[in-house]
């Protein structure tokens, strides 16, 4: 038994470390015991008693506070005792759904630590948890607004699961896998729903020896389904992040090598960058990567021999430029991202490999830990990038990231650099982004610097040099640079001991060199803390401000925010530098300060402030010292400056008596202990200030006595250093450079407290004798008549606060008699946690918080009766009664604003790669005092007395008061009261309603507060609390707080309501806990551990009274919702409210619409007569009420099995993990066939239907089930007598005519003109009239869908069809369960109806139609709509009503068939050969439409690996029966004159002859009459060949269709669509049809960025061959384009040497091209694969150019016009564009080749025409990108060259 347990009777799970350093230690165990035996009693008592709401809520909130104080501080058995409790709560049926969320963020807690709890220890089961996560993420009712979830719900729910499928049994991936296989449709969205939930759920933490039970089950599937889909659909993000999280817990268990290629270049895709310089770049809509999760997967595969880093090295090399500063654009923030998140993640590996304490989970083979060699490798390939985004424009916070891991890992690769690039920014003035950026990231990698002997001994040389360069720095003209350099000295400040040992080397014999060096150096930290204080008084005196009021008090004196920064950098620098000095050097650097305080007088606001800090932390560094100088100075001053007795009555004091009070007040914020020398001064000090008539006089008095209170009563600690030793010690004992960054030792922080002692207590009783009994027995006088001035009161209540706040820790808490606000069966107590303070002071036996509180309330009376005006001291008393109620030592928000900046500065400090909470000394110290101040401010007892009630009351009629301010600061206490004590709100509530009511003894501003009291603030509100009792009052209470006009009211009740709107929760009305929650709190209550509970099980008796309680309160709860119902539904019946108030009123009954408790008929009844309403607002509440109660009417449907094998005669697979994808035997008789429709009663009847249209494609459910047939299913056609009350008011309603006039006269209404769109609520209303309701409506409908669809006027005609459609949905998606008789009769009337009306489409209404259809086909089995498909397949390009019905008719047809995705084959076969011979229509709309139906047509053919072959219509076939009608446009002719370039390098006149004319008319479509968008006549000569016309219409809708998939489908570019690349090429350069021209742009481009799968690359290669052989330049020009992007987009896939090779020499071949735009576009593409690291500069290539250039031109004459040899200058040429691109590769930096490449450059300069202009380019480029860093880049030039450069890029040549 080891020693904890022996103390506290149990193995504590993980105490929290901290607790055993606070100087009250010894009394936490017992406390802990005590108070877990409380929360193990209560908690299982009260879940067996069933009281959760209150009584379970209650004890797990005592339970978050217990482990957030003592950590898992309670035994293994307890521990699952409450997991198991906790999840059977969180997953009771039917549970309200804020307490789900509660539990859940408890369990989330409890079960985060894995390491913990085992899988033999624990073990979840996982469907519990999916069934609430698919109520919560696929709520039928959520969309109606009948299940109002709270707002963060779903994430919880989903962070529970990721960390409960650690615990789920082996066996659950195959039942996962048998569950939601059955989605996997890769058409269909619920393959979203599949993956979300394989990523959330499907384990991966198991033991290898499960593996085959584990991921082996489905890796290889999902991963080719991976690889299948080419275009980031929306479920591979889930995929990935599955991926990445296996490939993280089985390091070493998969082989990634196969893969890797692949996961890169998704990576790069996903990023978006722009590639080449096409003026087309598609934009790929889908979203990209998790950036966390791609680097998770990245680094999870690196090691164990794997490809993964030699990929870094050419992602790194491909992104580089991207990451340069000068290039900026939206895909920055996410490479960024990369880049900090990378090396993180790479530590964090290193940590778990290396230094972390193994636990049950599965350890990493030795095989695949990373060596140093492999870490080495990755810091290397990151490195060049993550320099360059030092400078970035984005700031350097995420290359200072980069660089913190990065210097963990090798510091000797990265600070070396990094100081390379400091010294000379800090010594240059023109550049302070350089000089901010580099002194951000040397603060980064500070602590790797300092102390890594290992790797990099050499680091703590350079700290004094930075700091002493750093100095010039702190500059008041420049606020950024002087706060970095703040931090930057304040960082290295807190990391190193400024000890002069610089005679250490006398004195000892035991140092190494550098030890020696850096002792000799560290001789100048006493010149460079001189001198930082001379910069920091020069700082302070340029900050002075000159003009300032000396009316305002100091709260008034804001800083500016740059002030307020500087303040902060300032205090905590200096702070650091003197806390880390030598007594010698304290001493020095005191002197000095001493010498500047005493010699100087500023003003107090700004210039004070920073002097005031600066003898604060003189002060706290070493009290005893700082005091001895300035308690006596200041003392003295002050009693001289306030001798004169005139001073005690002047306004405005002079600056010195401030200034002394000021820097007196700031100076006793040090060691409490140390002040009582002082005592007689500092009462003197205070006995002649604190009544000072000047504001700020008296205000920094009362600062004074406040502080001298806090340091005196206050435990804190007093040592921030970064070691405990003691560094004054002779150096031959110590030498403090060894320390330098040294980390701190929980178990030996050496801490020293502050420990109020009895002397200081005496001083503090004193103080509050002195000070506080006086003006308490004048604020009595002051009750009781006696006369005192504003002032004097603001001035006494100042002072009555100050010494509150001050003592506040040690004053005993307010007491009275307790109140119980709710009923529980179990005690709701709370715990008071002991903090080290003792015992309380008190006066003369006299309880001082009690004391204060009787005097105040008498003086808020008084005043409120007699001086309410006098808003300044109201605002005291507020403060007063804060203090009072809240105040005990510290307060929460101020320890929130502490917590968040500690965690700040621990993440920017932490050395993740050790772990073990190896952070700085002063940062652990700062974590324990966190500790103590949390307990501090969980110490109150929260025990709600009646003088609680009392106060609480003094501030509701201080919130109603008649002035703003008075009541604004009011409603912020008590809100925070409520808050604090809860249920304390109830107590009010009735005096809080009736300011609300219309009574003239009400005055407005009462009312006014009482709304705001109700409102509360940010997300709290009276209005919207979980409990029926209260909601039942303060709803009816605030809709009829009607009666003020004033606007400012009307803008709060509208403010309510939308609070009530967002913030309202659905409130159980029956909650009933299974026996399965009482059973596991017997559990938690008898396993046996220590501390045994404090109370006993509850007996049998206890269980029965519980469960009759719980029916009790569910009945009432229930009554109270139906009157709340009836209550409103009265109040806007009655017709008494005002329209505004009358519809708040129905808003909020419409939340009170619920999925299981049906709503009152006299309330549907309401709804249903409303919908007629005149308002437009009242009628669209109607319309979803109404819904929501057709939904919430809705009966059920019977569900059977069905065996699909049976229906089909087919046998059931003998394995059900072998999948086949696709048409099956066993699903093809799901698929819609037109010679088998159900046509008869008896075809009909024996049909089994299958709406869903996933089911089958991927496998069958295990068990698969349909609708009963119709005679099983609820009765059709029912009478009114059959209704239910809630039934019969609708039915009453809709029966009548008249309303259905009015109703259909409303809907088909025009809202906003042009942006009226298919409603969903109207059709959803429709759709349930039918549903519930089937036929007996339609009669009276009919009439009206038949004069809606024949409206074809222009006014109303685009509403009427809007509203025709809506009814045809709803009528057809309605009809679902009719039977044969009543579906067939409604088709005979209704098709032609329908056909009416997709023959009077316009433009404003097919989207409407287009809605309607889709809606209308979505997850229906197509073979209960034959008659809407065949109606639709019925000749949609008739030509009746012209092109604009053709493209409409097809546009609807496509939206049908979409969704009914694959169980349509015969469909999409027929509809193809339908519009194959259309695919050249002459209208534009139509074909863009046509290329769109294509897409939808062959979205099937889809290679699924292990799928079988596509029934639907097949690509290549497509394409064979295409190409001979579109080759003849393969070799247009060049129209080059048209283009208005030269086909040959030297200008010749070519005159077109008659051909080309006639071409020019023909390419644009010849005489053909029909090609413009609008259909207008444009006839031309018939002068054309019309097949070739045919052919280019043919193509732009072949084209249209290429573009559509490169978004739409799962595979963009299969190997057939590549022979139509030769074919679109040349077609670019047609110049006289503009359309063709941008459709072939933006269809190559679309091609170039589809992503290229391996086993297509030769025959990408292939195709792109052939179009470089093609005569039309421009065909060649566009494929080198095409070539740079599409390698970019796919540059892991052509990696193969072989790939490399061929596109090499196709670009060396194009370099040579006789067309001067090929070869310069060759040039280019050359460059952009040198420079992305593609291709490799080697020597062959450089010689291969160099060859090329020496090419020799003939020498001509001056007097010979005969140009050079063609052959010979395209050579030279093509050497020398060889050569610019190698220069162009590299526009940032100077490899070792390039500068002899310019000297052989500067060579051709007199060389003719287009050569010498290639090379003026070529060296005004290079100057251009070289020109930022020409001083680093000159060093790689001799000076011979450096001269023929200067001169080439100055001279006249260059300027030429």
């Amino acid at each position: 038994m080891d020693e904890r347990e022996a103390k506290l009777g149990f193995t504590p799970q993980k105490e929290n470390v901290y607790n055993k350093l606070l100087p009250y230690a010894e009394d936490l165990d017992s406390e802990s015991n005590e108070l877990l035996a409380e929360i193990k009693a209560h908690l299982g008592r009260t879940v067996q008693v069933r009281d959760v709401k209150t009584g379970a809520v209650h004890w797990i909130n005592q339970l978050v506070k217990y482990i957030r104080l003592y950590g898992f501080k309670f035994s293994k058995e307890d521990h699952i005792s409450f997991i198991k409790l906790l999840f059977e709560l969180v997953t009771a049926p039917d549970l309200e759904m804020s307490l789900v969320q509660k539990f859940a963020s408890v369990l989330i807690s409890l079960l985060k630590k894995r390491a913990l709890l085992s899988r033999e220890d624990l073990v979840l089961p996982w469907k519990p948890l999916h069934k609430l996560l698919e109520s919560v993420l696929y709520s039928q009712y959520e969309h109606h607004g009948m299940q109002l979830f709270p707002p963060n719900i779903e994430n919880v729910l989903k962070n529970l699961v990721r960390v409960a499928r650690a615990y789920f049994p082996a066996d659950s991936t195959q039942e996962m896998l048998d569950e939601w296989r059955p989605l996997m449709c890769p058409f269909d969205v619920t393959i979203l729903k599949a993956m979300s939930y394989f990523e959330m759920f499907l384990p991966t933490v198991l033991p290898p020896e499960e593996h085959a039970k584990g991921f082996k089950l489905w890796f290889d599937e999902f991963m080719n389904f991976y690889e299948s889909s080419h275009n980031t659909p929306s479920w591979e993000g889930h995929l990935v992040i599955l991926f990445a999280r296996l490939a993280n817990h089985t390091i070493g268990y998969i082989d990634w090598n196969p893969y890797i290629p692949k996961i890169f270049t998704r990576f790069l895709r996903s990023l978006s960058l722009p590639v080449g310089t096409s003026i087309v770049q598609v934009c790929r809509t889908r979203v990209g990567y998790d950036i966390d999760v791609v680097v998770l997967w990245m680094v999870s595969m690196l090691g164990g021999g794997t490809i993964t880093q030699e990929h870094l090295d050419q992602l790194f090399q491909a992104l580089e430029s991207y990451y340069h500063p000068s290039n900026h654009g939206k895909w920055s923030l996410r490479l960024l991202q990369f880049l900090s998140k990378l090396p993180a993640t790479l530590v964090k590996r290193l940590h778990r490999e290396r230094h972390k304490k193994p636990t049950w989970e599965p350890t990493i083979p030795e095989s695949h830990k990373l060596t140093d060699a492999e870490v080495t490798k990755f810091v290397e390939s990151m490195k060049t990038v993550t320099f360059l985004a030092m400078f970035g424009k984005a700031g350097s916070n995420d290359a200072g990231t980069a660089m913190h891991n990065l210097a963990i890992l090798r510091p000797e690769l990265i600070i070396p650099t990094l100081l390379e690039k400091l010294y000379p920014a800090m010594e240059t003035l023109t550049e302070p982004h350089r000089l901010t950026s580099t002194l951000n990231c040397i603060v980064s990698v500070s602590r790797s610097m300092l102390r890594n002997p290992k790797w990099y001994p050499e680091g703590p040389s350079h700290v004094l040099p930075i700091l002493n360069l750093s100095l010039p720095g702190i500059d008041s003209n420049d606020f950024r640079k002087s706060l970095m350099t703040f931090q930057l000295m304040s960082t290295f400040a807190s990391l190193v001991p400024l000890v002069d040992c610089s005679e250490a080397p006398q004195y000892r014999t035991d140092l190494t060199d550098v030890e020696k060096e850096l002792c000799s150096a560290t001789a100048q930290f006493e010149d460079f803390v001189l001198q930082f204080l001379d910069r920091i008084f020069a700082l302070i005196e340029n900050s002075a401000r000159e003009h300032t009021s000396r009316m305002d008090s100091l709260s008034h004196e804001r800083l500016n925010a740059q002030e307020a920064m500087l303040e902060i950098g300032l205090s905590s620098t200096i702070s650091a530098l003197l806390q880390q000095c030598s007594d010698a050097l304290y001493q020095s650097a005191l002197q000095k300060l001493f010498r500047f305080v005493a010699t100087s007088v500023f003003e107090i606001r700004v210039a004070g402030k920073f002097v005031s800090d600066l003898c604060r932390a003189a002060a706290k560094a070493n009290s005893k010292e700082a005091l001895k100088l300035f308690v006596p100075h200041f003392s003295r001053n002050i009693k001289h400056l306030t001798e004169n007795e005139d001073v005690q009555k002047e306004e405005h004091l002079d600056d010195e008596l401030l200034w002394n009070l000021l820097l007196l007040s700031e100076v006793v914020r040090c060691e409490g202990q140390c002040l009582l020398v002082y005592k007689e001064e500092l009462l003197q000090v205070l006995r002649s200030t604190l009544h000072l008539t000047c504001k700020q006089g008296y205000e920094l008095s009362g600062n004074l006595l406040r502080y001298c209170l806090k340091v005196l009563t206050l435990i804190y600690t007093t040592d921030y250093r970064s070691i405990k030793e003691d560094w004054n010690r002779p150096l031959q004992d110590y030498l403090a450079v060894r320390d330098w960054g040294k980390p701190g030792k929980l178990d030996d922080l050496g801490l020293q407290w502050h420990i109020p002692s009895a002397e200081e207590k005496v001083f503090a009783t004193e103080l509050l004798e002195t000070f506080l009994v006086p003006e308490l027995e004048r604020l009595v006088k002051f009750t009781q008549g006696e006369v005192m001035s504003r002032e004097e009161l603001k001035k006494t209540l100042g002072i009555v606060n100050h010494c509150l706040v001050g003592a506040g820790s040690l004053l005993a808490p307010l007491s009275g008699e307790t109140i119980n606000m709710v009923l529980s069966l179990v005690p709701m107590k709370r715990f008071m946690y002991s903090c080290g303070y003792k015992d309380s002071i008190n006066i003369k036996g006299k309880d001082i918080r009690q004391m204060i509180t009787d005097v105040v309330r008498q003086v808020l009376a008084y005043m409120m009766s007699s001086h309410e005006d006098d808003t300044k001291s109201l605002f005291l008393i507020i403060r007063i009664y804060t203090s009072l109620l809240f105040y005990n030592g510290a307060l929460k928000e101020e320890f929130d604003t502490r917590w968040k900046s500690f965690h700040m500065v621990k993440r920017a400090m932490a050395n993740k790669l050790v772990g073990e909470k190896q952070h700085m000394r002063a940062l652990l110290v700062d974590r324990i005092m966190l500790q103590h101040e949390w307990r501090v401010v969980n110490r109150t007892d929260k025990t709600f007395t009646d003088l609680h009630k009392a106060m609480f009351s003094d501030l509701l009629s201080l919130s109603v008061s008649r002035y703003s301010e008075v009541r604004i600061q009011a409603q912020r206490v008590l809100s925070q009261g409520f808050l604090f004590f809860t249920y304390s709100y109830k107590l009010l509530l009735p005096d809080i309603l009736k300011n609300l009511k219309e009574d003239p003894d009400i005055p407005h501003h009462q009312f006014k507060g009482a709304l705001y009291v109700i409102l509360g603030t940010q997300k709290r509100c009276l209005a919207t609390k979980r409990n029926w009792d209260v909601i039942s009052e303060v709803w009816p209470a605030i809709v009829q707080a009607q009666h003020s006009e004033k606007p400012s009211v009307q803008k709060l009740i509208e403010d309510l309501g939308d609070k009530i709107d967002k913030n309202f929760e659905t409130t159980a009305i029956s909650i009933k806990i299974p026996d399965k929650c009482v059973e596991a709190a017997g559990q938690l209550l008898s396993n046996g551990s220590q501390p045994t509970p404090k109370a006993q099980a509850a007996t049998c008796d206890e269980i029965d009274m519980g469960l009759k309680e719980e029916e009790k309160r569910n009945q009432h709860y229930l009554e109270v919702y139906h009157k709340l119902c009836d209550t409103l539904t009265e109040l806007v019946e009655n017709g008494n409210l005002m329209w505004k108030f009358s519809q708040l009123a129905m808003e909020l009954m419409l939340m009170l619409i619920r999925h299981d408790t049906p709503l009152p008929s006299r309330s549907v009844r309401m709804y249903v007569q409303n919908m007629v309403d005149e308002t437009l607002m009242v009628r669209k509440l109607s319309t979803v009420a109404v819904s929501a109660l057709l939904k919430q009417q809705k009966r059920s449907h019977k569900m059977i099995e069905m065996n699909p094998y049976e229906v089909s005669h087919t046998a059931p697979p003998t394995d059900s993990n072998v999948v086949l994808p696709g048409v099956r035997p066993d699903n093809k008789w799901l698929c819609y066939d037109s010679a088998d429709v159900p046509d008869t009663k008896e075809k009909w009847e024996s049909t089994v239907f299958v709406e869903k249209t996933h089911w089958g494609y991927y496998s069958w459910p295990k068990s698969m089930k349909i609708y009963a047939p119709s005679q099983d299913q609820p009765k059709l056609s029912r009478n009114r007598e059959e209704l239910s009350e809630g039934e019969k008011a609708i039915y009453d309603c809709f029966s009548d005519q008249t309303f259905i006039d009015k109703l259909i006269g409303f809907l088909s209404l025009e809202e906003e003109k042009g942006k009226d769109k298919f409603s969903t609520k109207n059709y959803t209303l429709l759709k349930g009239l039918f549903r519930n309701f089937d036929v007996a409506f339609l009669h009276l409908l009919r009439p009206h869908l038949e004069r809606l669809v024949a409206d074809t006027k222009h006014d109303t005609h685009e509403s009427s069809q809007r509203c025709a459609a809506e009814m045809v949905a709803g009528l057809i998606r309605g009809s679902k369960h009719w039977d044969f008789e009543r579906a067939s009769s409604m088709w005979q009337w209704l098709l032609p109806v329908v056909k009416t009306a997709v023959g009077n489409m316009a433009v404003e209404s097919v989207s409407a139609w287009g809605t309607c259809f889709a809606t209308i086909s979505e997850s229906r089995d197509p073979r209960k709509l034959y008659p809407i498909m065949e109606l639709v397949m019925d000749s949609p390009l008739s030509g009746e009503g012209g092109s604009f019905n053709d493209a409409s008719r097809l546009y609807v047809l496509q939206g049908a068939l979409a969704q009914q995705e694959w169980r349509v084959p015969q469909l999409l076969h027929r509809l193809l050969d339908y519009i194959q011979p259309h695919l050249m229509h002459p209208y534009k709309n139509v074909r863009d439409r046509l290329g769109s139906v294509l897409t939808s047509i062959f979205l099937f053919d889809y290679p699924l690996p292990h799928g079988t072959a596509p029934d639907s219509p097949q690509r290549a076939k497509f394409i064979e029966e295409i190409l001979p009608k579109l080759i003849m446009l393969r070799d247009m002719k060049e129209q080059d004159q048209a283009s208005g370039k030269t086909n040959h390098v030297i200008d010749k006149k070519k005159v077109p002859d008659e051909t080309d004319a006639a071409l020019l008319v023909e390419e644009n479509g010849g005489a053909g009459a029909m090609e413009t968008e609008s259909g207008a006549e444009v006839t031309r000569p018939e002068n054309g060949d019309s097949e070739r016309k045919t052919a280019i219409k043919l193509c732009k809708s072949v084209m249209k269709w290429l573009q559509g998939n490169v978004n739409r489908t799962n595979y963009t570019l299969p190997p057939e669509l590549f022979k139509l690349l030769p074919i679109i090429a040349p077609l670019e350069s047609v110049m006289n049809d503009d359309d063709l021209k941008r459709e072939c742009s933006v269809t190559m481009a679309c091609m170039a960025q589809s992503y290229v799968d391996s086993t297509n690359v030769p025959t990408a290669l292939q195709t792109i061959k052939e179009v470089a052989g093609l005569s039309s330049w421009h065909a060649r020009a566009s494929i080198l384009s095409y070539i740079q992007v599409m390698v970019f987009g796919n540059l892991f896939i052509f990696q193969d040497p072989k790939y490399k090779e061929e596109i090499r020499e196709l670009v060396l071949h194009l370099l040579c091209d006789d067309q001067l735009e090929v070869r310069e576009v060759a040039a280019v593409t050359l460059g952009g694969f040198l420079h992305c690291g593609y291709l490799t500069m080697n020597k062959d290539l450089l010689s291969h150019f160099e060859k090329l250039s020496s090419t020799k031109l003939k020498k001509r004459k001056r007097t010979s016009v005969e140009p050079p040899s063609i052959e010979s200058l395209l050579k030279r040429h093509a050497g020398v564009l060889g050569m610019s691109a190698c220069v162009q590769a590299y526009p940032y930096d100077v490899p070792e080749f390039m500068p002899q490449v310019l000297m052989d450059l500067s060579d051709h300069l007199d060389d003719p025409q287009p050569i010498q202009m290639t090379v003026k380019k070529t060296l005004s480029d290079f100057r251009r990108t070289h020109y930022d860093n020409w001083q680093d880049h000159k060093q790689k030039f001799t000076d011979d060259q450096l001269v023929v450069l200067t001169d080439l890029l100055v001279s006249p040549n260059y300027y030429a």
